[in-house]
C-alpha cells in the first residue's frame, strides 16, 4: 500500500504534466480544424473556376465557390472570391482565388488567414 507522500508526488507530477497535455491536445484539434478548412476552401475554388471555365460567368463562379465552401462558413462573403481574368476567353487561364479568416475554437493561437485557389483553363 502507498503512503501520503508517493500520493502526494504523483498528485503534483499530474498538476505539471496536465497543462502540457491539454495544451498538446487542444493544438491537435486546431490544427486538424485548420487543415480541414483548407482542403475544403481549395476545393471550393476549385468548383468555382470550373463553373467559370465552362460557362464563362464570374457570378455563377463565385456563388458555386461559396455554396462549395458553406461547411466552413455559410457568410462568406462575395468580396472574398476573386475571379480573374473576370472574361473567360479560349486558351487562356482564370483564376478563382477564396480568402477566409478562420477563428479558432481554444484562443490558444490565431485567427488564421486562410486562401483556397484554384487555376483552370478555359474552354477545356
Amino acid at each position: 500500500m502507498k503512503d501520503d507522500s508517493e500520493r502526494g508526488a504523483a498528485a503534483v507530477e499530474f498538476a505539471i504534466l496536465l497543462p502540457l497535455l491539454l495544451m498538446l491536445v487542444l493544438g491537435t484539434i486546431e490544427f486538424g480544424r485548420a487543415y480541414n478548412a483548407q482542403i475544403i476552401l481549395t476545393n471550393a475554388a476549385r468548383d468555382g473556376v470550373r463553373v467559370m471555365a465552362i460557362n464563362n460567368n464570374p457570378t455563377a463562379a463565385t456563388t458555386a465557390a461559396q455554396n462549395a465552401a458553406a461547411s466552413v462558413s455559410s457568410t462568406i462573403p462575395t468580396s472574398a472570391v476573386t475571379v480573374s481574368p473576370t472574361t473567360c476567353s479560349t486558351g487562356t487561364q482564370v483564376t478563382v482565388t477564396l480568402n477566409y479568416t478562420l477563428s479558432t475554437i481554444t484562443g490558444i493561437a490565431g485567427p488564421f488567414s486562410m486562401t483556397g485557389k484554384g487555376v483552370m483553363l478555359c474552354g477545356g
